[in-house]
């Protein structure tokens, strides 16, 4: 049955992208904002079985978004709720299929280990945020949803000094008991997306908008994401998650 279940929703994403990308190119021709990536992106993750709460609001412009991450659903989940543009490692760019729809969202693909782009990374990050709300995960990398990482100042370099008006806005992804499940730890990709859409049963995720906080009021990177951090981990103190700091 997870092979049936796996094919069922695999074939639904596929729909949804044969649905949404017309409609983004025709918007695009006609000159307007499109807003059928957040759309897809929100209609995949119910495809895939998520049944999504939020609690709080999240910007909708002069945002830099902070939150954990455990799973390539975090993506889905985010992009769908707050129409956000993610940050990205440079190597997504060049992966068949994913990278032309990365492309469609707005993903700003960075190179962490080239130090000469550095100052053309950071005004890229910045011309996003002029355009709507970029999400970073600041722990770099996905983990297999038992705790919550270290933070890297590195990738908050965008805010050393931070540009006008924008906000830091701190996000908690939970997935509740179902968290160790959906992690994407060590697994390699192809295994853990078969045995994500092969689950059974719906998945109950509370996305946790939590308060913004001025950047500039709070210091350079490392201290900004200290600040996000602590509050994720409050978050997630509060909500019983369980997970490890």
């Amino acid at each position: 049955m997870s092979r049936v279940r796996f094919a069922a929703r695999l074939a639904g994403l596929v729909g949804l992208v044969l649905l949404y990308v017309p409609l983004h190119y025709a918007w695009k021709l006609a000159s307007k904002s499109s807003p059928w990536p957040s759309r897809f992106l929100g209609a995949a993750a119910r495809m895939c079985g998520v049944r999504l709460r939020i609690v709080g609001e999240p910007l909708r412009r002069d945002s830099l978004v902070v939150c954990n991450h455990q799973s390539w659903l975090d993506i889905l989940i985010l992009g769908g709720a707050t129409g956000a543009a993610f940050v990205a490692k440079a190597e997504l760019a060049d992966v068949p299929v994913v990278g032309w729809m990365c492309r469609l969202n707005r993903t700003i693909f960075i190179k962490r280990e080239d130090r000469r782009a550095l100052g053309a990374q950071i005004e890229a990050v910045r011309a996003g945020l002029a355009q709507g709300p970029v999400a970073i995960f600041a722990e770099g990398t996905t983990n297999d949803g038992t705790m919550l990482l270290p933070f890297k100042p590195a990738l908050l370099q965008v805010l050393d000094p931070a540009p006008p008006r924008v906000r830091v806005q701190p996000l908690f992804l939970d997935y509740g008991p179902a968290a160790p499940k959906i992690g994407w730890g060590e697994e390699d990709g192809a295994i853990n997306a078969r045995r994500v859409l092969g689950r059974r049963g719906r998945l109950a995720v509370t996305l946790h908008c939590l308060e913004p906080f001025d950047p500039a009021a709070v210091g350079a990177r490392k201290a900004i994401a200290a600040e996000a951090r602590r509050r994720i981990v409050e978050a997630m103190a509060a909500s019983g998650s369980g997970m490890r700091v």
